[in-house]
């Protein structure tokens, strides 16, 4: 009797314990969640003033329009010019019109604190959607790298593994970056699953080393690779001089894999 009953209370604690830790995972994925939610609504709450109108934030269905006159800025590029009184290191706005991707863009002095801070500089398990530390504004043809974490909560950059479906890509097939001094739309032009080789691996596509090109050849190797690497056909390419927008996450079909998703900006 005594032995059933010590069998009764083990099972009972394991129990209990099995209930705490997951409520505690619960209460941390609605922590994430939230806090992602946030910051993808930060723009919608910025208010500029412009000749005496006060311009209210952009929605999450706002149509895409985006003015001829180049000097002219958008409403967009006034709300990215705000946001970086808040923070300088805030580069732009990154959006993926009808999916959760709607974030500003951190670049720092490395590729390590945006990994673990949100754009506010505080701690978080989140990180920031950031842009390569190397990446140089004054490069024509160059490649914007912009990096974020695969949360399973469905924030950050978890919905880009939906690009490994070709029907997901025919729904969502443009990106659009804002910074305080554009607001282009990018063509989505690959999207492939990748991994962090080995140095001793060789004639392997190591597409994160891609950022500011030396050569129109070195371009154009980029561009043959990654359209031979995507997991399906898209008939949207790149020539050299279309700048181009590289979003890459953690994929875990694989050690150390990656799911990159490749697009040029509209001519």
């Amino acid at each position: 009797m005594d032995k059933k009953k010590k069998i009764y209370k083990v099972i009972y604690i394991i129990l209990i314990t099995l209930i705490i830790v997951s409520i505690i995972y619960i209460v941390y994925l609605i922590m994430l969640k939230k806090e992602a939610k946030e910051e993808s609504e930060l723009l919608n709450t910025i208010e500029v003033e412009k000749e005496n109108e006060t311009l209210i934030g952009i929605s999450n269905n706002t149509e895409i329009n985006i003015k001829e006159n180049k000097e002219e800025k958008t409403e967009r590029m006034l709300q990215v010019q705000k946001l970086k009184e808040e923070n300088s290191d805030i580069v732009g706005w990154l959006e993926i019109e009808g999916t959760s991707i709607n974030y500003p863009v951190l670049q720092g002095t490395d590729n390590e604190f945006y990994m673990t801070h949100n754009y506010k500089k505080e701690k978080s398990k989140n990180g920031s959607i950031f842009l390569n530390k190397d990446y140089d504004w004054n490069i024509e043809s160059n490649n914007l790298l912009i990096y974020g974490h695969n949360i399973n909560n469905g924030t950050m950059f978890q919905e880009l593994l939906k690009y490994e479906n070709e029907s997901f890509y025919k729904e969502h097939p443009k990106i659009r970056f804002t910074t305080e001094n554009e607001d282009s739309i990018y063509d989505i032009i690959s999207a492939f699953k990748s991994k962090v080789y080995y140095k001793s691996e060789k004639n392997v596509f190591r597409y994160y080393y891609f950022i500011n090109p030396k050569s129109e050849e070195e371009y154009m190797e980029y561009i043959e690779k990654a359209k031979k690497a995507s997991l399906y056909n898209i008939e949207e390419t790149a020539t050299y001089g279309d700048r181009l927008i590289t979003l890459s996450t953690c994929s875990y079909y694989t050690q150390d894999g990656r799911f990159a998703v490749v697009a040029r900006k509209e001519k």
